[in-house]
């Protein structure tokens, strides 16, 4: 593993481009074998992230969120490690996970809704949890506000990013 250890704890995130400048930094600190598990609801900003760290490590194609094809790899265009981008949304089991057959020990590996199942493939990973309209936007939906309003709303609120390590035992 390497060093992530500088980023455990929590931070706001105010913007996109806060996000995948965020990504950038830990893209910088990530190497091969690094698996960064994401958690977060639907527009939380796990694949803006994903770009900055792309960004970081110098791979080649367009980060977009890999929903349908449940993993993308892009090669690295210099010496450094692939990144791997899975969307383990889908998967029933960790068994299916395994299936895939990635490159766990050669890549960075950032698995999107992958928590149920990385300690199947990994001893160590990083958790990053994105929490999106947690920042007094007056946002509830239990309440009964709804509308596209209450999404714009939501959208610009800034994210609240907590990054943890884990391991298997």
């Amino acid at each position: 593993m390497t060093g992530l250890d500088a980023f455990v704890g929590e931070r706001e995130v105010a913007s996109a481009g806060d996000m995948e400048a965020l990504g950038r930094d830990l893209g910088a600190a990530l190497g091969a074998g690094d698996l960064v598990v994401l958690t977060g609801p639907l527009g939380a900003g796990k694949t803006t992230l994903t770009r900055g760290i792309a960004e970081a490590l110098g791979v080649r194609g367009r980060v977009q969120s890999p929903t349908f094809v449940i993993a993308r790899t892009h090669p690295s265009l210099g010496d450094g490690p692939a990144l791997v981008h899975v969307d383990a949304y889908r998967l029933g089991t960790d068994g299916e996970l395994d299936d895939l057959d990635i490159d766990f020990a050669h890549s960075v590996v950032i698995a999107e809704w992958a928590a149920p199942f990385a300690a199947a493939v990994a001893d160590h990973w990083w958790e990053v949890e994105i929490d999106r309209g947690w920042s007094g936007t007056g946002v509830d939906n239990a309440c009964g506000t709804a509308g596209h309003h209450v999404a714009d709303m939501e959208d610009a609120a800034p994210r609240l990013v907590t990054i943890t390590r884990r391991s298997r035992s």
